[in-house]
């Protein structure tokens, strides 16, 4: 099984995580993707781990409704304990309803109750709608996360709404609904409502130390989840000067701690038809980082330690220079590459394994990186780069389609003489890097599945050490 857990005959979208007694509980969208054979709309599925490395399937917990019922597809929601029974709220989501003239909600919020996290039962007595009468849009009213306000004593419950007013691209908010029962939910002033983005989807909020943290995630200009950090739940919500985890394949990221440790799940969407072209969809693989804040309060991302340890077999190697002259010192590979191009083969790649080594770089080189998955003739790869002068981390392929530069990207801060520690795993046509313990940049490869890797240096001078590739 992957590392970066798939259904066989699904894909995986939105997960929702709760943390008890040792393990996580991953509850996720479940979408076959084939209407004839499994019917429309999406239910809830039940997954657990210890160590984000081996999986439990639990099955359907969350069955679909019908055509006739809210819950068609049974959409985002969150987990808790409380009154002695554990509860769900998720969205209800029937896109049949939308278009009628009696104007039912597309979108509701519904409530479900189990007694161990196995077992649920649905509470049809439960549907909370947007109140058009405050000025919200009567379609969408999704995604509620519920936490317990200390504070206030009471539960309150983040909603990703859009105001009913507004440049249309502009109404997405962050509605805040209060109950002390449960069942009873009052809304409230906005939590957050900058006029900034379509939909503040997916949200999730904690607190570490003295800062809060509120999460959400956007397709109105781009497709990431973002956070913001302040010192109250009634604002400010300022952003950090990166104010996302991943990019642009990481989506939906919602978080779970165990006491001591949080983590982010995300969901890497895969590519219609599986080409590195394709449109991006809906639903993939799971993938999980470990959340760290910084002693300024934003916060980072690593490897989860447990990932990383699952990897102990490690793999040979044979360096072999194909471009410029390379110095080969055990595991330690460095070239002089002034106004050229220079690589070197080190080694075959096995389909899954744990990439890791540290990099540095003289003043005015202008790139350097590896290559994935190359072939014999280094005519066909995939390129993970870093590019000084942009201050940038990249993820490139040779061919490239049409005129795209390259696929991904992400700000990372270097400087020459100082060493990037880097960590990649790669597992199939999955992706995931690390820079540092602090940034990560995750990716889908469809096009080439298996050959070596490789080192390149653009016109400067770069130091590749401690080189070293495992599998499992």
């Amino acid at each position: 099984m992957s590392i970066f857990y798939k259904p066989d005959d699904s894909f995986a979208a939105d997960f929702n995580p709760f943390y008890w007694r040792g393990k996580y509980h991953l509850f996720y969208l479940r979408d076959w993707r084939n209407r004839e054979k499994y019917g429309e709309g999406t239910p809830w599925w039940h997954l657990v781990t210890e160590d984000f490395v081996h999986f439990e399937d639990h099955g359907e917990i969350l069955a679909r409704g019908t055509k006739d019922e809210q819950d068609l597809y049974v959409f985002t929601g969150s987990v808790l304990a409380a009154k002695d029974a554990f509860h769900i709220y998720y969205t209800g989501c029937n896109p049949h309803w939308r278009p009628l003239p009696e104007g039912r909600p597309e979108q509701g919020i519904m409530h479900a109750v189990s007694p161990d996290l196995y077992s649920w039962t649905k509470d049809h007595g439960f549907l909370f709608n947007a109140p058009v009468e405050q000025g919200y849009e009567r379609h969408d009213w999704r995604d509620p996360f519920v936490y317990w306000d200390k504070r206030y004593k009471e539960y309150g419950m983040l909603i990703a709404g859009r105001k009913s007013s507004g440049p249309s691209r502009n109404r997405g908010c962050t509605a805040l609904a209060t109950s002390s029962d449960l069942i009873n939910w009052i809304v409230r002033d906005p939590l957050w409502e900058p006029d900034e983005y379509h939909t503040h989807e997916c949200p999730d909020l904690f607190r570490i130390g003295k800062w809060w943290y509120l999460l959400f995630s956007t397709f109105s200009e781009r497709m990431v989840t973002h956070y913001r950090m302040s010192r109250s739940l009634q604002g400010p919500w300022l952003a950090p000067p990166d104010d996302v985890f991943d990019a642009r394949a990481f989506y939906a990221a919602k978080t779970a701690s165990n006491g001591k440790s949080r983590f982010l799940f995300g969901w890497l969407p895969t590519l219609e038809g599986e080409k590195d072209d394709g449109n991006w969809q809906w639903g993939g693989n799971l993938v999980v980082h470990q959340i760290v804040q910084q002693k300024d309060g934003t916060l980072t991302v690593q490897m989860p330690r447990t990932v990383r340890s699952a990897f102990e077999n490690q793999q040979p190697m044979n360096p072999i220079p194909v471009l410029g002259k390379w110095q080969i010192k055990g595991r330690s590979f460095s070239s002089q590459s002034i106004s050229r191009l220079s690589l070197l083969s080190v080694a075959a790649l096995p389909s899954e394994c744990l990439i890791e080594f540290d990099l540095t770089f003289d003043r005015g080189t202008l790139a350097c990186g590896i290559l994935l998955r190359a072939d014999s003739d280094f005519g066909k790869y995939y390129m993970v780069r870093i590019e000084p002068a942009n201050q940038r981390l990249v993820i490139d392929r040779w061919p490239r389609p049409g005129y795209q530069p390259f696929m991904l990207e992400r700000p990372l801060q270097m400087k020459s003489g100082v060493k990037i520690h880097f960590q990649m795993i790669l597992s199939d046509t999955c992706l995931v890097v690390y820079a540092n313990d602090r940034t990560a940049l995750t990716c889908r490869l469809f096009d080439h599945r298996q050959g070596n890797l490789g080192l390149m240096i653009t016109e400067g001078n770069a130091s590749f050490k401690k080189v070293i590739i495992r599998g499992r």
